[in-house]
This record gives C-alpha cells, structure tokens and sequence, in this order.
C-alpha cells in the first residue's frame, strides 16, 4: 500500500501521477473534518457543494505544463479550509458570531480569495471557527464553543484563526487560509507546532472579506510543512513575482526582551539561531527593549478602526470585544493622528532594523500552550508584546515550528517569497539531519 504524504507538494505529487483524484482526497478530509474535541473547527460546511466542487476540479483541462507537469496550479485538487469572514456564495459569514450569520444572510458572491483558490481548483472543506469578530488571539468562542486542539481537549489552538489551526490538525484540510492582525496566524501555528505564512500588508484583495482593522489586517496560511512554503505565496500576490533573494544575515533578540519566555521557547530560540547559522546565514543579536511601545500603538488603533466597522452593533458581542469597541469609539481625532504619527516613527526604525539585518527572529509566543478553561483576560497582551511589531511593520513573517512553540522569522515588506524559500531550506535541512544517522 502507498501511503501518500499528508503534505502540498506529497498529495499534488499523488494527483500529478494519477495514484489519487480530488474525489478521493475530498472524501477522506470530508470524514476527518470536526474531529476537535468542542467538533467546532467548522462553522459552515456542505458536503454536497465540497464534492461538487471535486468534480468540478477534476474536469478541468490538463497539460504537460504547471508546477507539477499536469497543467494545473499548486493546489488544484487540494482540500483546504477558509476562515468564515470570507464570503463563499450561498453560505453565511459569521465573523465568529451569530449576530453576523443572520444579519448579513447568505453571501451572494464569493470573496476574491474564494474566487482566487476555486481558479486555482483548490477544494474549499468549509468555513472554519475563529475568535469572534477575529478579536482575540486564544480561540475562545462563547457562542460556537472555545476551540480546542485535535487530540488534546487540555489546551485551546489559540486564534483568531482557531479553526484554520484544528483543520490543519485534523487533516480535514491540507493548508487553511487565516487572516493576521495582531498575531492570529502566527499564534495558533506556535501553539498548535504548525508552520504558518502571514503575508506582507497589501497583498491579495480583501473584497468580500471582512476587516478588523485595515491598517493592519493580512491574509495567511496554516500548514504542515516548511518545505511547502514556496507553494503558497502565489494566492495572496496581484503582480508579477520578482525571482526570490537570498538571504546572508539575520538579528535575534537578546534576551532581555524574553523575560516573561517560558525556559523551552528561550532554548528554541536558540536552537533556530543554530539553524540559520547552518544555512550560512550570519547572526547578531539587537536590542529590542524599544518594541514596548508597540503594543501602545497598536491597540488603540485597532480599535479605533474596529468600532467604526461595528459601529451600532456593540451590545452584539461579548462583553471583552464589546469593551475594545467601546473604548476605540471614545478616541478623538488628535489622539489618532498622534498614534499614527507614532506608527510612522516606530516602522522608520523597523525599516532601519531590517536594512541592516534582513531578516528579524523572535519567538512567536513566549508560552507553548494556552491552557483550556483558564483565565486568559491577561494573555492577549502577553503574547502581542511578541507579535505586534511585526504588525505595525506590515511585513511578511514566517512561523517556523520548533522544539517548543513556534519562532518568527521576518523580513522586509514584500519579500515574501524570498521568506518563503528560507523557510523551505529549513525544513529541508530538518528532514536530512533526521535521515543522518550520528557519527
């Protein structure tokens, strides 16, 4: 019997050479979707349209041409999951409440992202679970249920992008679109041991997407494989690809800004420096003590846009997101000019940081599981002292799973695809090392 990797480019590989069809691939994601233990990691499937949509990949015409020699895309055939504040046509988009499922009703156009992955003939699984109004980065949900990791009904995914995470778990997906604004897919990739892609600020259309806050909202993948990495940037970029560089250095945190870190995310962190090292990249470390004010910055205005986009509906969500509305309501004109004049400031040092380094490294959390059940009205700000500066940069980061929890790897806005390929050179090395046997 041939087993096929649970991988982009392993089930391509197996739909290139006719060993499996996009039936097949359906049927089996189908069987294995909302096999977390709240069995929430979709909040809007439909089997029937999910198989229609297999057929409709199968009859498209082939090739000798395309990545894999049969004249389709990298994720033609492939089951994939979408965070539900995407519109599919003919199914409602809760943004992670019930107040949205019946205000806005059925869609009655998909998305450009839906509209970009059906082109490419990627089969959509369903919608899947988020943190309400993709607000809050633990995956708690007190009107679909809190959503939990596949096998471990201890601990949360974290979010937003909960149910992007669990699809990926449960392999009812192979790669889950999830969006990032504070830090919701780079999250629950670190807590869950996944890989994850946040895409550059600006990159792909959100028409048919519901924002958080624009200034700071990116679409992103969740996936299982670094080596696939290179695969997925094309669904979010609108132009032409400029071939990818390499790249030579990269600047690690000293560890003065890892005092909340949990011991084992310290030594991953050291263990990646290793790695990059490896590769020949050459390494120094920063001072990042500054990146305390990013979370200053960052929260007032995402609330601030976030209460203008939910304006008049604040009493329809948890009493904490409806907290956050109320709160970016009260500021005034002058004190967002003066955040974003901040904002300004604090990325012309980003930049400089970047010109001189490349590449940024930091853990992507400083805790390797958030406890089900558990008080976490402290934990938002806890882990967006680690992600909001890549943030308020808008730039492309990678989550690379390590020996605990995750670590993020940055680099300048719209060097996504180099990132990517970095990323695939990582794993690519973890797979050889694991294969070597010791001298």
């Amino acid at each position: 019997m041939i087993t096929t990797p649970w991988t982009i480019r392993g089930l391509r590989s197996a739909l290139a050479t006719g060993i499996s069809w996009p039936s097949a691939l359906v049927d089996g994601a189908l069987a294995r979707a909302n096999r977390n233990p709240g069995r929430n990691t979709y909040l809007w499937q439909n089997a029937k349209w999910t198989r229609a949509e297999a057929a409709r990949a199968e009859a498209m015409p082939r090739d000798n041409s395309g990545p894999f020699g049969d004249g389709h895309s990298s994720l033609w055939g492939l089951p994939v999951s979408v965070k539900d504040c995407f519109d599919l046509a003919g199914a409602p988009t809760s943004c992670g409440v019930r107040f949205y499922r019946e205000f806005n009703g059925d869609a009655a156009h998909d998305s450009w992202l839906v509209e970009r992955l059906r082109a490419e003939g990627a089969v959509i699984i369903g919608k899947t679970h988020l943190h309400p109004l993709a607000y809050g980065i633990t995956g708690e949900n007190p009107e679909f249920g809190d959503c939990l990791q596949p096998g471990n009904p201890t601990a949360l995914t974290g979010g937003s992008s909960s149910g992007a995470a669990a699809s990926v778990m449960e392999r009812s997906a192979v790669a889950a679109i999830g969006t990032d604004t504070g830090g919701s897919v780079r999250a629950p990739a670190a807590l869950c041991r996944l890989a994850g892609y946040r895409a550059s600020l600006g990159r792909g259309d959100w028409r048919g997407g519901a924002h958080l806050a624009p200034s700071f909202d990116t679409m992103g993948w969740l996936f299982r494989d670094l080596e696939d990495a290179p695969l997925l940037a094309a669904t979010f970029a609108t132009d032409a690809i400029e071939a990818a560089r390499d790249f030579t250095r990269f600047a690690v945190v000293e560890d003065s800004f890892l005092n909340d870190c949990e011991p084992e995310i310290a030594v991953g962190l050291r263990v990646m420096t290793r790695e990059l090292e490896a590769l020949g990249l050459r390494g120094a470390s920063i001072d990042a003590r500054w990146w305390a004010e990013s979370f200053e910055i960052f929260a007032p205005i995402q609330a601030w846009e976030a209460a203008r986009i939910h304006a008049g509906h604040f009493d329809r969500f948890e009493p904490s997101i409806r907290e956050r509305l109320q709160w970016g309501e009260r500021i005034t004109t002058a004190e967002i000019d003066a955040l974003r004049q901040r904002h300004a400031n604090f990325n012309a040092r980003m930049d400089e940081l970047f010109t001189a380094h490349q590449l940024l490294l930091l853990p992507a959390a400083p805790v390797t599981r958030l406890a089900a059940g558990a008080d976490h009205s402290q934990t938002r700000v806890r882990l967006l002292r680690y992600t909001t500066p890549f943030s308020l940069a808008g730039v492309p980061v990678v989550t690379i799973p390590s020996t605990a929890g995750g670590m993020q790897l940055a680099a300048s806005r719209e060097m996504d695809e180099a990132l990517l390929q970095l990323a695939a050179r990582i794993g690519a090395r973890r797979k050889t090392a694991a294969h070597t046997p010791p001298a």
